[in-house]
């Protein structure tokens, strides 16, 4: 018998309007939800989910964009045709949505107490300290460490896992009818995000609720969805259950998807390559401090005696769960947050020199972080952006050459230069990530910090990147530190890998042992669900 349809999309466009001339983002899709039910929409950034996904919600930029064709059925009736009086009602209590990136979605005046709080204030009437109650199960839920000590956190004083985290404590805090996950789990490690999925799986089982699951990573959507929308230039080009799909894919662009994958052999090792990056028995602790008289009572040891070695030409993996100093310690490397320990870049001790000491070096150590869209200024165009390391350290050459050289390290990452005078938020969350790399690989610099590079890109995009900076790496010997949670793409990159958890190195090795026959019980823990995405074992995960 078949279950009753809570959300119908029929025959849905999406179009936009800019400078009088209008592009169609979405065209002519049709999909229905059932009650309990999850629907994946998946596809490649630029293929139309999220913005089908926040039409639902009537969250798109009106009066620019408009919907030439459709309806959005919620129990029968047409959101699309609904006031905004009648969506305030819906958004947050029958619909929530978790969004892709955390830190800009997040208040940063506010601590993710209150943020959490409104929302059972304003849906549920609930008091102060029925509320804390609440938010105190919610953390409990979504796997945050110790919730009583996070409650007064800022979003800035969380990783970006915990960051997302909180952000689906918030979506889920009125037990809606249909949650609309985007890219939920982008920002999570491999252990947790095994066990988000099982919590949403588990409260789909206990409240009835119901899906639709925007994602890029096709491993996830084969163990969690029931069916699955396959989308490429705004058009949905199949659909079907899950096994339909992956067992007997009927269209060329789903052939497609199913075969990206990061692929290619890392670095060989060779000891005999000279040392870019050492450092020594390296520690970031934080003071805790309390009282009146704000006394250090105690330390939080982010990063507690790490001992590193990056060579030409090499790549060194970091691997570990959200909160485990992955980010620290390579900033600490890079001399943007204070350490103690010793640090040599190019056999020159750097742990000492001033901030304008380390000023001449900074062209040759570079970082791509893990958010695009906060690490991108929304005033800047993307010619802007690329260039401004080349004013800066290659003041003398000419605006046609910076700009010859801007155009080259935005083909070298996959984009067309002609859009080099766009703005970050005319484009895609993988295409953002692009400029983050071609902002960095465009002053040719000897080391390159990595942090999760690929985590927002789609699959057949994270291929391309493995394989550019691989090609980078050998033209130009680069040394890289490459921080991820996506150990599929640490296999394909990195030759020797470290394994951190809260500050410490448990395992390190060869990239080849460290996979293949991992010796710790918390090692194992992560091949296992990164490989095959299975929940941890109890006690593994802590944020």
């Amino acid at each position: 018998m078949k279950n009753q349809t809570l959300l119908s999309v029929e025959d849905l466009s999406v179009a936009f309007t800019q400078g009088g001339r209008e592009t169609l983002a979405v065209d002519r899709i049709s999909f229905d939800i059932e009650k309990g039910e999850t629907v994946a929409l998946v596809g490649e950034s630029g293929s139309g989910k999220s913005v089908s996904a926040l039409s639902v919600l009537k969250l798109l930029p009106y009066p620019s964009a408009s919907h030439p064709s459709g309806r959005i059925l919620m129990n029968g009736r047409d959101l699309l045709q609904a006031n905004d009086g009648d969506m305030r009602k819906v958004r947050g209590n029958d619909v929530s949505m978790i969004f892709q990136e955390p830190m800009t979605s997040l208040n940063p005046l506010h601590p993710v107490e209150k943020q959490i709080a409104e929302i059972l204030r304003i849906h549920r009437g609930m008091g102060e300290s029925q509320a804390r109650t609440r938010v105190l199960e919610l953390l409990n839920q979504v796997g945050i460490h110790e919730p009583e000590k996070r409650l007064k956190s800022y979003p800035h004083q969380l990783s970006g896992g915990q960051r997302q985290r909180v952000m689906i404590a918030m979506a889920l805090a009125n037990e809606p009818d249909l949650l609309i996950a985007d890219e939920p789990t982008t920002a999570l490690d491999v252990t947790v995000q095994a066990q988000i999925l099982e919590l949403l799986k588990d409260l789909k089982r206990k409240h009835g609720m119901a899906m639709l699951f925007i994602t890029h990573d096709l491993g996830i959507v084969r163990k969690f969805a029931d069916r699955v929308c396959v989308m490429t230039d705004g058009r949905i080009v199949e659909q079907g259950p899950v096994a339909d799909i992956f067992d007997n894919p009927q269209h060329d662009y789903t052939k497609h998807l199913l075969a990206a994958e990061p692929k290619g052999e890392p670095p060989a090792t060779d000891t005999q390559k000279p040392i870019v990056v050492q450092a020594d028995d390296l520690k970031v602790w934080f003071p805790v401090k309390r009282g009146f008289l704000r006394k250090t009572v105690d330390h939080i040891k982010a990063v507690d005696g790490i001992d590193i070695t990056v060579r030409e030409g090499q790549t060194l993996g970091i691997v570990g769960e959200s909160g485990s100093g992955k980010t620290t310690l390579g900033l600490a490397i890079l001399r943007m947050i204070s350490s103690t320990g010793r640090i040599a870049f190019n056999g020159q001790e750097i742990q000492t020199h001033s901030w304008k000491e380390m000023r001449p070096l900074r062209r040759d150590m570079q970082i791509v972080f893990q958010d695009p869209y906060g690490a991108l200024s929304p005033r800047m165009s993307v010619a802007e952006i690329v260039g401004e390391g080349l004013k800066v350290h290659f003041a003398g050459i000419s605006a046609q050459e910076r700009d010859r050289r801007v155009a080259k390290a935005l083909e070298e990452v996959g984009l067309d230069a002609a859009t080099r005078n766009r703005y970050p938020h005319e484009f895609s969350g993988g295409q953002r990530q692009r400029v983050s790399i071609a902002r960095a690989m465009v002053l040719e610099p000897k080391f390159v910090m990595l942090d999760e590079p690929t985590s927002a890109l789609d699959m057949s995009v994270q291929a391309q990147v493995v394989d550019l900076l691989r090609d980078l790496q050998k033209a130009h010997g680069l040394a890289y530190l490459f921080i991820s949670h996506d150990l599929k793409v640490v296999r394909a990159l990195a030759n020797e890998v470290i394994v951190m958890r809260q500050g410490k190195v448990v395992e390190s090795g060869s990239a080849e042992q460290i996979f293949d026959a991992p010796r710790t019980d918390y090692t194992k823990a992560l091949m296992a669900a990164a490989f095959r995405l299975e929940a941890a074992p109890e006690g593994i995960v802590s944020a």
